[in-house]
């Protein structure tokens, strides 16, 4: 693979997202509060905005390849954020988290996400590098989550406290209320954890098993580990606001499951077509590469993913809207 960035350019961009990033996170840690519709919407548009404009920055530096990678990727890990925020939602309801103390819990999750997908996105590089191979995993591994996203969409809406969290709740002695969203506090003279303890390992667990998702996802879109790395801050960042923002609109998004199966499915087809591209595999084509195999262009990517959503949500607000109207006739 060409490296068509500057390492220098790389650098500087890398300590300007993550001060951005601290900055963010620091104004928040200093105002806990619920925001409104209109700030959680400037700031959605900002971090948009921040995102397009990195793009076309890359795109200067570096050319069309590598900038409709960045979007390519950050646009499937937009999506696939969004589709996480249906189950922050759930993890809020269930541990009944007031709702000031909300984003306090969607900051540490964001932060755990970030080192998560950090580690995975190292570890991702240096395998592919010598193993060329994993691919066919990584293709494999995303056909079957875009199919399981089709056939059994009804239980990724549960969340379930998984073995971890279960002995948690055992081991620690908890108190009842999260005392303004503290991890510890004194009760009757007893130091106790908050239930904010256990909400924040139920958000870090569940981004572990995002992480499985998103990564082999984006490296299919592109091998650039700053480009998949900065595509994951910017799907990241805003995303805070993003909950707020959206709320009761996520349960009206019905056929995002399907979309973010077509693109899944996409790319997994596109790294299995790579994988033979470039295979390596003894007991394939004797070890050798089909250079006959069709490449996907970055172009026909970015087609296929804003298509996707473009489509499952004009239909999802359609489908919701009519049946908000059926349902307000037979109340009438």
């Amino acid at each position: 693979m060409i490296h068509e960035l500057p390492y220098v350019f790389e650098a500087v961009a890398l300590v300007a997202v993550v001060v951005l990033l601290a900055a963010d996170l620091l104004i928040v840690g200093r105002r806990p509060h619920v925001p409104t519709m209109k700030e959680s919407g400037l700031w959605v548009a900002f971090y948009v905005a921040l995102a397009i404009v990195f793009g076309v920055v890359v795109w200067l530096v570096g050319g069309a390849v590598p900038a409709g990678e960045f979007f390519a990727g950050w646009l499937t890990e937009y999506s696939l954020s969004v589709d996480n925020l249906f189950v922050f939602v759930i993890i809020m309801t269930k541990f009944a988290v007031p709702r000031q103390y909300q984003q306090k819990v969607l900051m540490v999750g964001i932060i755990t996400a970030l080192v998560l997908r950090a580690v995975f996105i190292l570890v991702g590089a240096a395998v592919i590098e010598q193993f060329v191979w994993v691919f066919y995993l990584f293709g494999a591994f995303l056909i079957y989550t875009a199919i399981k996203l089709v056939t059994g969409g009804e239980e990724d809406e549960e969340f379930k406290e998984n073995a971890v969290i279960r002995s948690l709740r055992r081991a620690l002695p908890l108190s009842a209320h999260y005392d303004e969203g503290r991890l510890r506090t004194t009760v009757d003279g007893k130091r106790l954890w908050t239930p904010m303890i256990v909400v924040f390992l139920a958000i870090g667990s569940t981004d572990l098993l995002f992480a499985f998702d998103s990564i082999p996802a984006i490296f299919g879109l592109t091998q650039d580990p700053f480009i998949v790395f900065t595509a994951n801050v910017f799907a990241l960042m805003g995303l805070r606001q993003l909950y707020f923002l959206l709320g009761g609109l996520l349960e009206r998004l019905v056929y995002l499951p399907i979309a973010l199966a077509v693109i899944l499915g996409f790319i997994g087809v596109k790294l299995i077509l790579e994988a033979l591209h470039q295979n390596t595999l003894p007991f394939i084509n004797g070890g050798e590469g089909l250079h006959g195999v069709p490449e996907v262009p970055i172009w026909l990517s970015l087609v296929v993913i804003l298509a996707s959503l473009t489509i499952a949500t004009v239909a999802s607000l359609a489908k919701t809207r009519r049946d908000a109207a059926v349902n307000a006739g037979a109340d009438a």
